[in-house]
C-alpha cells in the first residue's frame, strides 16, 4: 500500500523542502529598508478613500458572478466546438438549451437592475 503512495509523498515532500528553501533565501537575501513611503496603503496612485473594511456594494459581486457565467459559457464552447461532428443534431440542441437558459438569466439580471450602478 505504502509503495502505491510512495511517488506521491517523495513529490509532495521535496516541494515542502524546495518551497521552504525558497522562502528562506528570499527572506535572508532581500534587502529590508521600509519607509512611510512603502508601508502606506495605495489604491489606484492615490490614497484610499476609507477603511478597507468597509462594505462593499452587492452590485460587485452580481457582476462578479455574471463575468464567470459568461467566462465559463465560453469555456464550454470551446470543447463542443471541437466535438460537434460527432455529437451532431443532440450536440447542437443541447448547447442551444444551455446558451438559452444563460441568455434568460441575463435578460433575467438586467430586468431587475443588476447592472444598474446609479
Amino acid at each position: 500500500m505504502l509503495s502505491e503512495y510512495l511517488p506521491i509523498l517523495l513529490f509532495i515532500g521535496i516541494s515542502a523542502v524546495i518551497g521552504g528553501v525558497l522562502i528562506t533565501l528570499g527572506s535572508v537575501l532581500s534587502p529590508s529598508n521600509p519607509n512611510s513611503e512603502k508601508s502606506s496603503p495605495y489604491e489606484c496612485g492615490f490614497e484610499a478613500f476609507e477603511d478597507t473594511r468597509g462594505q462593499v456594494d452587492v452590485r460587485f459581486y452580481l457582476v462578479a458572478i455574471m463575468f464567470i457565467i459568461f467566462d465559463l459559457e465560453i469555456a464550454f464552447f470551446i470543447p463542443w466546438a471541437v466535438a460537434l461532428d460527432s455529437l451532431g443534431v443532440v450536440g447542437l440542441i443541447a448547447m442551444s438549451i444551455f446558451v438559452l437558459e444563460l441568455i434568460v438569466g441575463f435578460f433575467i439580471a438586467w430586468r431587475r437592475g443588476a447592472l444598474e450602478w446609479d
